[in-house]
């Protein structure tokens, strides 16, 4: 494998140390400990049911073979699965993120578990069929739920290749990404002349662009949507930086400004699935409440976007 280390450290690396099996052992269980409903959303080319709470790996899984490292990200992954959580989204352009999640899914069981997402990212035919080869072999798939050619690099090459591939069942999804505003036009063009199951893009309170034309656009071509940048870089908690939050927050089951800005983006009724990431046990707890419980509707969702224009 390209990234410097063999397939036998997937077991033999990981669970060799005894912080990562302290990690296996002491993992909480779920967020919640009441009966309020997990949140799904509906595939629309398949009617597949997924949780509106995935996750993401850019900046996050990029991790070397520190056992220390590895065992937090372990804690975090099961953290993930125990509350309900299948599609994590990944990228060969995210370092060793691949082959990291690829470790922990053998070695925490979760291998049945996952929804596997990535993308493919490179210029050229042949490139291509060997960087999604080697994603598959460091996710550690014999299929891949989800194939994505990554803001629409070469996609004119790859987009024969991906639906070759899902028709002989390699690939159960395929689809289009894009990140912070880039490519929009063009985005928009794909969605309306490709047989796409998913898009993904940005969307969040303080970055609605996609509100306009993509998100109508993929209600009305029944595709689904994978949200990235869900707190903009961070930029939404430092808006929000010493408010508290509003007592009314309540009324949708909501306990802390991350629930209040995931709750935002899922209560719109044409995103399908979120994918913040994290390196941290306590994000992703809060993260993963976010996709139980009530959600804001039209109304409420105005208020929200009011408040957070006041701070």
């Amino acid at each position: 494998m390209s990234d410097g280390y063999s397939l036998m450290t997937r077991r033999t690396f990981i669970l060799g140390t005894g912080a990562f099996a302290a990690a296996l052992a002491f993992a909480p269980g779920a967020v919640l400990g009441d009966d309020r409903a997990l949140i799904r959303r509906a595939i629309p080319s398949t009617g597949e049911m997924l949780p509106v709470m995935g996750m993401g790996t850019s900046r996050t899984f990029d991790a070397g073979q520190d056992a220390a490292v590895r065992a937090q990200l372990a804690e975090v992954l099961q953290v993930f699965f125990d509350n309900g959580g299948k599609l994590i989204d990944s990228s060969p352009m995210y370092g060793r993120s691949e082959s990291v999640v690829g470790d922990l899914l053998e070695a925490t069981g979760n291998q049945h578990n996952v929804f596997a997402a990535t993308k493919v990212w490179t210029n050229g035919r042949q490139n291509g069929i060997e960087q999604m080869q080697e994603s598959m072999q460091r996710i550690g798939v014999d299929v891949m739920d989800l194939m994505q050619i990554h803001n629409l690099r070469d996609w004119q090459t790859h987009m024969p290749v991906l639906q070759e591939w899902k028709e002989q069942g390699r690939f159960r999804y395929i689809g289009i990404t894009t990140s912070h505003g880039r490519y929009h036009d063009e985005f928009e063009k794909l969605m309306q002349t490709q047989a796409l199951d998913f898009v993904q893009f940005t969307y969040n309170l303080e970055n609605r662009v996609a509100e306009e034309r993509l998100l109508p656009l993929a209600a009305d071509r029944g595709i689904a949507t994978l949200i990235n940048r869900p707190f903009e870089r961070g930029g939404l908690f430092r808006q929000v930086e010493g408010a508290a939050l509003p007592e009314w927050s309540a009324e949708f089951d909501c306990r802390t400004w991350g629930q209040f800005f995931l709750k935002f983006i899922v209560s719109h009724p044409a995103v399908t699935c979120v994918i913040p990431a994290t390196t941290q046990v306590r994000h992703m707890k809060d993260n993963m409440g976010a996709g139980f419980g009530r959600l804001p509707g039209a109304a409420m969702r105005e208020r929200m976007l009011a408040f957070y224009a006041s701070l």
